[in-house]
C-alpha cells in the first residue's frame, strides 16, 4: 500500500474552512477542464461544517453534480440519512444546484434494488472529487472490516450491505474500486476518538480506509485525531 498524504490542521474549524475553499477551487478547475464538477459527499457529522461554508466560496452551481458514497436504509425523514446533505442541510441544501443533479440513493426500494438503480445513474467517467470519513474501526463509506467482497476486483459498482456492525444493519455503498475512480480522493478525520484508528493506519494495518486510500489519497485531519490535541 502507498502511504497517503497527510494534511494536519489545529482543529476541526480550520479544517472545515480550508476544505470548503479547496472544494470550491476544485470545482472551478473541473468545470474549466471538463464542463462539470462531479462530487461524492461523505456522510456523517465530520464534513457538515465544510458543506455549510461552501456557499461563501463556490459558484457555477448549475455545473455541480452531487452523489453519495453510501446511504443508510432508513425512512426518508430520518435525520441519520445522508441524503439530507443533498437537499436539507445548511450549505449545499441552499445553493442553486439543480435537483436533477442531486443524486440520492433510493434505499426505499430495498438495498439490492437501490444498489442496482444507483449504479445505473453514476457517471461513466471518474468523479472529480470523492470525500470520505473514517469510523473508529477504520471503515469508510459503508465498507467495514471483513467485508472482502466490496474490495474484490470484480465487485459491482454499488453494493447492498446487510448485517452492518453499525446501525442500521442495512445499507448501500459504492465499492472500493468505484470510490477510487476519481481525480481526487480526500479523507476527513476529526476528533480524539479517531486517533487509535489513525495510529493503526499509520502503522500499516489493513483497515478499509487504508485499502481505499492506498493510492494517491489525501487525509485531512485535525490535531486531536492525529493524537496531538488537548
Amino acid at each position: 500500500m502507498n502511504a497517503p498524504i497527510w494534511h494536519l490542521y489545529p482543529g476541526a474549524d480550520s479544517l472545515a474552512d480550508a476544505l470548503a475553499q479547496a472544494i470550491a477551487r476544485m470545482a472551478v478547475e473541473a468545470i474549466a477542464a471538463r464542463g462539470a464538477f462531479h462530487l461524492v459527499l461523505a456522510g456523517g457529522r465530520t464534513p457538515a461544517a465544510a458543506y455549510a461554508l461552501l456557499p461563501q466560496y463556490g459558484d457555477q452551481w448549475q455545473s455541480w453534480h452531487l452523489y453519495l458514497g453510501d446511504e443508510r436504509c432508513l425512512a426518508p425523514a430520518d435525520p441519520e440519512r445522508n441524503s439530507h446533505y443533498l437537499t436539507a442541510q445548511p450549505g449545499l441544501g441552499q445553493v442553486p444546484i439543480p435537483l436533477r443533479h442531486r443524486h440520492g440513493i433510493p434505499v426505499e426500494l430495498g438495498a439490492e434494488q437501490a444498489a442496482l438503480r444507483y449504479a445505473s445513474i453514476l457517471p461513466p467517467h471518474p468523479f472529480d472529487l470523492v470525500l470520505l470519513g473514517m469510523g473508529e474501526d477504520g471503515h469508510c463509506a459503508s465498507l467495514f472490516p471483513g467485508q472482502e467482497e466490496a474490495f474484490a476486483a470484480n465487485a459491482p459498482t454499488v453494493l447492498p450491505v446487510h448485517q452492518s456492525p453499525k446501525p442500521p444493519v442495512d445499507r448501500v455503498t459504492l465499492s472500493a474500486a468505484r470510490l477510487r475512480q476519481t481525480h481526487a480522493l480526500l479523507f476527513l478525520v476529526t476528533g480524539a476518538n479517531k486517533a487509535p484508528a489513525i495510529a493503526r493506519w499509520r502503522q500499516g494495518e489493513d483497515l478499509p480506509a487504508a485499502r481505499v486510500g492506498s493510492s494517491g489519497a489525501q487525509v485531512w485531519i485535525d490535531a486531536e485525531a492525529w493524537g496531538t490535541g488537548s
